[in-house]
């Protein structure tokens, strides 16, 4: 996985894309539901097993784990916009497994669950995987994520921004 830091990027690089529909609330929701599906580490100090449909990358990191996280954390932001909003919201809580499938590690990604136990990869993986419970190797994992996925939403951000500046005559 990109380290928790990471997580957060889409949320916040995607923001002027969703102009108005992006309140406060809203984007904190999306910064909470782009880092939400990790907690499903805490399944593994219990003993529930990484392959299982429960275990780290499953259920958590499912298309329909982040609906209906985003139908709650929508409910909780009291958005306006509320199409646009849940959105951002999904598209922010569903990212966290994208990233994931495009790191060098792990046993994949349960994008199905729980209507299937297979386990997804992007088929490029340039990420590095962040070691679970260590700050061993903490350096080039950080170094791979600016370049691969704090870069990369720096410039979605900065292009969102120049579009709303065109779109309303700055």
């Amino acid at each position: 996985m990109p380290t928790i830091f990471s997580h957060p990027a889409v949320a916040l690089g995607t923001k002027p894309w969703f102009r108005e529909a992006v309140t406060t609330p809203v984007l904190i929701a999306g910064i909470f539901g782009s880092m939400l599906p990790d907690a499903d580490v805490a399944g593994l100090g219990s003993g529930v097993p990484y392959r299982s449909m429960y275990g780290h990358r499953g259920f958590t990191h499912s298309i329909l784990f982040a609906a209906l996280a985003s139908i709650v954390l929508l409910a909780l932001t009291r958005a306006p916009k509320k199409p646009a909003a849940f959105g951002y919201i999904f598209a922010s809580t569903m990212s966290h497994g994208v990233l994931d499938a495009f790191t060098n590690g792990g046993r994949g990604i349960g994008f199905l669950a729980p209507f299937s136990n297979h386990r997804f990869f992007a088929p490029w993986r340039p990420i590095q995987v962040s070691p679970i419970g260590t700050t061993q190797r903490l350096m080039p994992v950080l170094l791979s994520e600016l370049k691969w996925v704090w870069l990369p939403m720096v410039i979605v951000f900065a292009a969102g921004w120049v579009n709303n500046r065109r779109a309303h005559g700055h």
